[in-house]
């Protein structure tokens, strides 16, 4: 894929985010922000069996850490939550596809960051 699809993807999500918004009663919720960009998230999540059934998330950020949250909420659906738990720099890296420097990884890295302490949170509770 060209450098100019992987673009033009990050726009699509940052402009027309996915799963984006509030949810009724979630199982978990979970907040974040990046204090030097003022990136801020808020995950909420619906769990049964151990696996995410449905995720919510709102806040405000850059195009990469808005794109990033919108595609990690399509990639985590369905998804158990021990195989949350080892999604790394390379699975949003992958995400993403394009090359990040050190601040913007960063920025891209905040919704998984804020995922996983919903994760964690929920198994911590149970």
């Amino acid at each position: 894929m060209s450098l100019d699809i992987y673009k033009e993807n990050i726009l699509e999500h940052y402009e027309n985010p996915k799963n984006f918004g509030n949810m009724k009663d979630p199982d978990v919720k979970s907040h974040d922000t990046n204090p030097l960009c003022g990136d801020s998230f808020d995950f909420e999540f619906r769990i049964k069996d151990d696996m995410v059934k449905e995720v919510k998330f709102h806040g405000h950020g850059c195009a990469i850490s808005t794109a990033s949250a919108s595609m990690l909420t399509e990639k985590i659906i369905g998804m158990s939550l021990e195989d949350i738990k080892k999604l790394d720099e390379h699975t949003v890296k992958d995400l993403v596809g394009i090359e990040l420097s050190h601040v913007r990884i960063k920025c891209a890295m905040l919704p998984l960051k804020v995922i996983k302490l919903g994760v964690y949170d929920y198994i911590a509770k149970k």
